[in-house]
Parts: structure tokens; sequence; C-alpha cells
């Protein structure tokens, strides 16, 4: 199974969980992703991930995969480490590479127009879910491209030394490339 996270304000609508799904429909493997709408609150948006991997291990499966772009490879880095699942991280955020108080104010999901607050106590969740260092580099898989417009990606290389990781010149945020992975990245996850 696959828990894919999304990035702020984005959702289950966006391009890059839509063709994972698909994808892996055509595979034959529908009902093995997942795609919340993840809240606003960080700590909320971790806590129902984990629900969906707690009721999956309470079932007798494996736990999931995780797969994270942007602020989800953020939260994909804190549910691999902390439950030792496998996770692809896409342009993930890293700590310390911008600082969340900028977003403090009004926001609105992408796709479903719905307003939010975003908060100083949420930059406070976001900073209490940070994780010093991955334990097995492994377990992961980085997928940047230089041309991020959003996020500097030698953060995100450094971090995640010792990973396996995909660097592609030029690009942007959304991941250029990203149909071009779809049987690797479930490859990866399996």
């Amino acid at each position: 199974m696959i828990l894919y996270l999304h990035g702020f304000t984005s959702g289950p609508q966006s391009f890059k969980a839509r063709a994972l799904q698909d994808h892996m429909t055509s595979r034959g493997l529908t009902d093995q992703f997942v795609c919340p709408q993840l809240p606003a609150s960080p700590a909320k948006a971790v806590a129902l991930a984990e629900g969906i991997i707690e009721e999956k291990v309470s079932r007798g499966g494996t736990p999931p995969a995780v797969v994270g772009s942007s602020l989800g490879g953020y939260y994909a880095t804190h549910l691999a480490e902390k439950h030792g699942l496998k996770a692809v991280l896409v342009n993930p955020v890293v700590a310390g590479q911008v600082d969340p108080a900028l977003f403090v104010g009004p926001q609105r999901f992408i796709h479903t127009g719905e307003e939010f607050d975003f908060t100083a106590a949420h930059v406070e969740e976001l900073r209490a879910l940070d994780m010093p260092a991955i334990t097995q580099p492994e377990r992961y898989w980085l997928l940047v491209e230089t041309g991020d417009e959003t996020l500097d990606y030698h953060h995100a290389v450094a971090r995640y030394a010792g990973a396996r990781q995909t660097v592609l010149n030029g690009g942007d945020h959304s991941f250029t490339r990203w149909t071009d992975y779809l049987d690797d990245i479930v490859d990866f996850c399996s």
C-alpha cells in the first residue's frame, strides 16, 4: 500500500496524486492507494496519516510506504522514522530551509477553495515533528529537480545523504517528470 501525502494547500486532486492513483489502478493495485485530504494543522495531518497506518497494520497488513511531496515529504520523513516505513520524497520541505512563520495567516486549499488560517500554533506543530536525522537511508528515495523555484534542492540532497537520490536538472517545484518515475516508485514501495 502507498499512502500519498500532498503538499501545503494541495490535496488528493493534485496532478501527482491522481497520476499515481491512475498508475496503480492500471497495475491492478486500486485498493493499495490512499491519499487523504490533509488538514491544515500539521499535528492533525500526521495523526490522520498514523490512523491510516495503524488501521492497515491492525488488520494484519504490511505497513504502507509513504510518498510525500513538498510539505508531505516532511510529514513522510516523520512517519518513516517513527514507524520504520519506506518513503519516497518529492521536492520535500527540509526543516530550517523555509521559515514556516512566513505562511502564518489566511490560506486556501488549491483544489477545494476551502479557506483556513495557518497559525503560530501550526508553526510550533511543524517544529515538533522534525526528525533530527534519518536513521536508515536505504528506506528513502529522494526525487528533486534543480529548477525548484520554491525550495533549494541542495538542502534535501544534504538532509537525505546516503539515501537513493534522483537529482534532475531543470524542472520546478511540481516535479515535472513525475510520470516518468511512477513504475519505479511503485516498485520501490513494494
